[in-house]
């Protein structure tokens, strides 16, 4: 397809991104072409624009949750006819023989790439992604509506996987992937404890009304011991602040891919066979997992949407705690 297409780019980090016209990229073998409807608008996005992830390939097109139609292929492409609606999350390709990819891990494969981050993303009219790593979408959900699913709830769901059988769970950070996860876990009939930042009475209406059991600040304790604490937000000091609230045997996962720096904590806090562990983006069998329960719990996500061209405008509400659920870019919708 020759042309030119709308992008938002990232030059520098700590600086806006620029709306410009760039030429409609060309896939490769076993890429596919794909015209992007919708695109969510995630905290990692953020921690690429303020440098904190230190090596992203500039300039840049942000996005990883990405909702596309496919419009065209390289060689050497067996799925996804033209037509097809896709979803392309964070992971975009690995190596497939590494002892990690072969493992089934190949979310830690050493020769990873990331979409907007080492591949450009979905803050444009068109995207490439590798086939392997695209995935049909459930029906019953629009396309800003889908887009969420792409990390919010992927990065969710392998974070309750590595959670365990944790009856009484605590969600730190009530953002887009929190707000997914509280209806995975409730379908599964788990307790949730939500926690916000301190003063947050939206957010915690908002979790209650999604079936938190109880919602409060961040710097307080939950009503009882929690068997386990999934932390969204990207604060270090919140991981001794969890494991001062799990119980004896409990898990702490960081669900992030950037954090702040962990402060020393009294090793009393981890005794009793506490464990810290962290999350690293999806696994393709994670992805397929959780698209197929998705439908039948239903998990509806909620949106504020944001024209492409107002992507600087969606960055900045997350930023700030303005979001509702999650931001998404309608890439067709215009400004």
């Amino acid at each position: 397809m020759e042309g030119t297409m709308r992008a938002m780019v990232l030059h520098a980090p700590g600086e806006p991104l620029r709306e410009e016209r760039l030429p409609i990229p060309r896939p490769g073998p076993e890429e596919l072409l794909l015209r992007v409807r919708a695109c969510a608008v995630c905290r990692t996005d953020l921690h690429v624009v303020d440098g904190e992830l230190t090596h992203p390939k500039l300039p840049l097109v942000l996005g990883h949750e990405i909702v596309a139609t496919v419009v065209g292929s390289g060689e050497g492409v067996t799925a996804f006819p033209p037509g097809t609606r896709v979803g392309v999350p964070w992971l975009g390709w690995s190596c497939g023989v590494c002892r990690f990819c072969v493992a089934g891990r190949e979310n830690l494969c050493e020769r990873a790439r990331f979409t907007g981050y080492d591949l450009d993303g979905g803050y444009a009219e068109f995207a490439l992604a590798h086939q392997r790593f695209c995935f049909p979408l459930p029906a019953g959900y629009s396309d800003v509506h889908a887009a969420p699913l792409m990390c919010a709830g992927l990065i969710g769901f392998r974070s309750l996987r590595l959670a365990g059988d944790a009856e009484r769970l605590g969600l730190y950070g009530f953002g887009a992937a929190a707000h997914v996860l509280l209806q995975v876990a409730r379908y599964q009939q788990r307790r949730v404890f939500a926690f916000t930042r301190p003063g947050d009475t939206e957010g915690q209406r908002f979790a209650r009304e999604l079936g938190a059991e109880w919602a409060g600040g961040s710097d307080a304790l939950p009503p009882e011991p929690l068997d386990a604490a999934i932390l969204f937000a990207p604060v270090g000091a919140l991981v001794p602040t969890a494991l001062r609230a799990v119980d004896r045997g409990g898990v702490v996962v960081c669900g992030g891919i950037h954090m702040s720096d962990i402060p020393t904590f009294p090793y009393a806090l981890l005794w009793e066979e506490r464990v810290v562990r962290s999350v690293a983006n999806l696994t393709r069998a994670d992805a397929l997992d959780f698209l197929a329960l998705a439908p039948g719990v239903p998990v509806r996500t909620e949106v504020q949407v944001f024209p492409l061209s107002a992507a600087n405008e969606a960055l900045s509400a997350l930023r700030h705690g303005h979001v509702r659920g999650a931001a998404v870019l309608d890439v067709d919708a215009r400004s």
